[in-house]
């Protein structure tokens, strides 16, 4: 069956270009030699008779948004410079591609050092892209984004989310405990960080995360722990 099509298209591929080459003998002959050598690639590797082994389409598996891209257009902005790298960013974390997310924003943040929005985008995406965990790289984006902006609540807001998406709860609550006074009432960071906070309390109560770890007491000094009470003279005065 194999042999019928193969010789079949041949016929039909030599036919539709004869009536464009029939004057031009050495077109012709040409023509020819390839339709042969055609069927002498088919007879050396053609197997028509080997059964097929259809491969399933390979799944794309779809990641779900991220605290800070819920967050993002709503603090940060949708429509801007900052917006549009990441939001092409996001598109690539979705499809699972956390490095290239990382790396855009990479190449976002050297184009546009000034741009505090993109490097919180970057500290956040070389997390996500570390399984949820604060590396320096990621520290250090986020401490630019800082020293850019300092007056700006959104590097300490998603510093804090980032950590908390790591697990760091109590390193999280701090950070956000100290930014919420410097917040403006009317501000959505501030809504946000309130938010935030009532849910990790929520989920201390339920049981959900550990209670936070006490810090330690400050260890005695030599001076204080060897104290004594005044010696008294044991002889009456006379």
């Amino acid at each position: 069956m194999g042999w019928v099509l193969m010789a079949a298209l041949a016929i039909l591929v030599g036919a539709g270009l004869f009536w464009f080459v029939r004057r031009d003998k050495g077109a012709l002959q040409f023509l020819g030699a390839a339709l042969l050598l055609a069927l002498a690639g088919y007879a050396w590797q053609g197997h028509p008779a080997m059964g097929g082994s259809p491969k399933a389409a390979p799944e794309h598996q779809q990641a779900r948004d991220n605290d800070f891209q819920a967050l993002r257009p709503d603090l940060l902005g949708r429509f801007d410079n900052a917006g549009v790298w990441t939001s092409m960013a996001d598109g690539m974390q979705r499809a699972g591609d956390t490095e290239g997310a990382a790396e855009l924003l990479q190449n976002a943040v050297h184009r546009h050092p000034r741009d505090a929005d993109l490097w919180v985008a970057y500290g956040y995406a070389l997390v996500v892209h570390g399984n949820n965990m604060m590396g320096p790289a990621a520290q250090l984006a986020f401490q630019r984004a800082a020293a850019i902006a300092p007056n700006h609540p959104g590097p300490r807001f998603f510093y804090a989310l980032a950590l908390a998406q790591g697990g760091n709860y109590d390193e999280a609550e701090r950070v956000w405990r100290e930014l919420l006074p410097t917040i403006p009432a009317d501000s959505q960071f501030r809504a946000a960080t309130e938010q935030r906070l009532q849910a990790i309390a929520q989920a201390r109560a339920n049981g959900e995360i550990p209670p936070a770890v006490a810090p330690a007491a400050p260890a005695a000094t030599n001076a204080e722990s060897n104290t004594a009470a005044p010696a008294t003279n044991g002889s009456s005065d006379r």
